[in-house]
């Protein structure tokens, strides 16, 4: 295929917007794509300046960075431009800052995936005791009072098994 605007060399970038339900293609070699700023891979979106922004609020992000990692000399500036923490002691160093950015990416900032099969026991009874509270919170929702009491005896079975192993 030929590229639309020049009709001599071969298209290299396909192009396709989608306007107000109007969808258009460009088929374009890579000297008409550069000539039209659309040359790389991201249209020369800067991939620093979107990490930066997740990682920080501008007013912080100008603030002067005097604070560097005791791992890795990082400063946070550091690690807001290239979206990578230097090393695992910057999330201590860092925590209140890389708190907020961790949240708006992830939606939350403790893990609630699965938990290893030897992760112990006392991680799949915190993993228990959270889902019976959720499902306590549907039952109280939904006037279901016989169960909710159930549950409720359940949970505190739970936590006092692991209030006596911590003892």
């Amino acid at each position: 295929m030929l590229c639309q605007n020049c009709g001599k060399r071969p298209a290299t970038t396909f192009l396709k917007k989608t306007i107000n339900g109007q969808t258009t293609e460009a088929h374009l070699c890579a000297e008409c794509a550069a000539k039209q700023g659309v040359g790389s891979m991201f249209g020369g979106f800067d991939l620093g300046s979107f990490w930066g922004s997740l990682f920080a609020e501008p007013d912080v992000r100008t603030a002067a960075d005097t604070v560097r990692c005791e791992g890795c000399g990082h400063s946070f500036r550091e690690i807001a431009e290239s979206g990578k923490a230097g090393c695992p002691e910057c999330y201590t160093t860092f925590y209140d800052r890389l708190l907020p950015s961790i949240q708006r990416i992830h939606g939350k900032t403790r893990h609630t995936g699965k938990a290893p099969s030897n992760g112990g026991e006392e991680v799949k009874k915190e993993n228990e005791i959270e889902r019976l509270r959720r499902e306590l919170a549907d039952c109280i929702a939904q006037q279901q009072y016989e169960k909710c009491a159930q549950l409720r005896d359940r949970i505190q079975e739970l936590e006092k098994e692991s209030g006596d192993k911590a003892e």
